[in-house]
């Protein structure tokens, strides 16, 4: 496996899940964002087959990386992922997300050994449209800030190299891009997400300030999408692979599109100890879309995908982790004792 963003959160959980099913897994990434980070806390180094700290700007790293790796399956999840920080440096947002999509594309397209690529974005991809309609994977790309500008753009790139490119024959390598909704857990220290400044704010006995409480987002748990990656590359190195080569949505049920405000109660009412929830009335906000629901049917009908934790399930256990690693607990143990749950959860 060829793994981009593993310093990442996503990237770090899928990475504790492939080594939990003995996947021999190569890293490639920037260093953490974050300190502290999910890479330092779980350990993430000692897990793979080799670490590799490098930009996606440098083509001919990552083609040496590819290249050492000979791997079947590629997930790139590498991004500049914050809608804010698309608005502060977008030209280096579109360069990460964009041309960092290609570079992926075109390092794979030279290992004869890759069988699937998942390209993950974001549910943001979309075209901003007035009513509360779930999008599907047909709906028109958009983007009216830089970040999901950039993300759709990638989805474009995904699907030119999968039109242009594609080998004859079932060994030919087949891409697949995969849009998921608000993901939280634990390990998430990022700045201007909503779950890691209420954890910040609470462990410091602090109120969280809310700046959109009204906006409505479709909130999961990371294992759930990564679920999906998974089970979107098996499909993807499968003898029906190609089927699987298109736009995939991963969200949670319906009832689980909560607004920021009652995420952010429901996660106070969790923690406990007094914690509080205000509202930053500024109005000194960059632009955010204020709904975001996904439809993902398509999913749940032909990978088969469900999720498996309710949104009250998803903040327990985003408390919980962060409460073990304040404590000071294994958080390899800890995060590799969660993905089990998920799997029992699932029935696997």
């Amino acid at each position: 496996m060829f793994l981009t963003g593993h310093t990442g959160f996503k990237g770090g959980w899928l990475t504790l899940w492939l080594h939990a099913r003995g996947a021999r897994v190569y890293g490639y990434a920037l260093d953490p964002a974050t300190d502290p980070n999910l890479c330092d806390a779980a350990r993430i180094p000692s897990l793979l087959a080799a670490d590799v700290r490098a930009d996606l700007a440098d083509l001919a790293a990552l083609k040496a990386a590819m290249r050492a790796a000979q791997p079947s399956v590629v997930f790139h999840l590498a991004a500049q992922p914050l809608v804010r920080d698309s608005y502060r440096d977008p030209v280096g947002t579109f360069a990460t997300n964009v041309m960092g999509t290609a570079h992926v594309l075109e390092a794979a397209r030279d290992v004869a050994s890759v069988r699937a690529i998942v390209v993950v974005t974001t549910d943001k991809v979309y075209e901003v449209r007035d009513g509360n309609a779930a999008f599907v994977e047909g709906d028109p790309l958009g983007g009216h800030d830089p970040y999901s500008a950039s993300k759709a753009a990638a989805e474009i790139v995904a699907a030119s190299y999968r039109l242009s490119f594609s080998r004859p024959g079932p060994d030919a390598a087949t891409v697949a891009t995969a849009r998921a909704g608000n993901v939280i857990g634990g390990g998430d220290w990022a700045t201007d997400r909503l779950l890691p400044d209420c954890l910040r704010a609470f462990a410091n006995g602090q109120p969280v300030s809310l700046r959109y409480p009204h906006a409505v987002r479709p909130w999961q748990h990371v294992l759930e999408p990564v679920s999906g990656y998974l089970r979107l590359a098996e499909r993807l190195g499968g003898a029906e692979g190609r089927r699987f080569a298109r736009a995939w949505n991963f969200g949670p049920d319906a009832e689980d599109s909560a607004t920021v405000g009652d995420v952010a109660r429901l996660t106070a009412g969790i923690w406990g100890d007094g914690a509080v929830v205000t509202t930053d009335g500024s109005g000194a906000h960059p632009h955010e879309t204020e709904t975001l629901r996904l439809d993902s049917s398509r999913a749940r009908r032909e990978l088969p995908w469900l999720p498996q934790w309710s949104l009250q399930d998803a903040l327990v256990r985003t408390v919980e982790w962060h409460r073990a690693w304040l404590r000071r607990a294994d958080m390899t143990a800890v995060s590799l004792g969660q993905i089990a749950d998920y799997e029992a959860a699932a029935g696997r």
